[in-house]
């Protein structure tokens, strides 16, 4: 399988993981601190960004660089929340 068919195939997938996120988010199915809202989030932003700097789509590449920035940022805080909590 050659390299292009790769990035594009990551591109779909982190395509896929933030719209699905986004979509069950907004339907009210899926709560925004959720495990899988955050990592689907953070996974399809790293695919995204392997897919953008590879078509050299450097502005879709910051939005999903900062994208990735939130994911984790809402993890952290995520945790220390449940710690305090314990």
């Amino acid at each position: 399988m050659s390299q292009r068919i790769i990035i594009d195939v990551l591109g779909w997938i982190g395509s896929v993981l933030v719209v699905a996120a986004y979509a069950l988010n907004i339907s009210g199915r899926l709560h925004p601190n959720s495990h899988f809202y955050l990592w689907a989030n953070l996974a399809g932003s790293i695919c995204l960004i392997v897919n953008t700097l590879f078509h050299d789509a450097i502005p879709s590449a910051v939005v999903n660089i900062v994208w990735v920035g939130i994911a984790i940022w809402g993890m952290v805080r995520r945790g220390k929340e449940n710690s305090i909590l314990k």
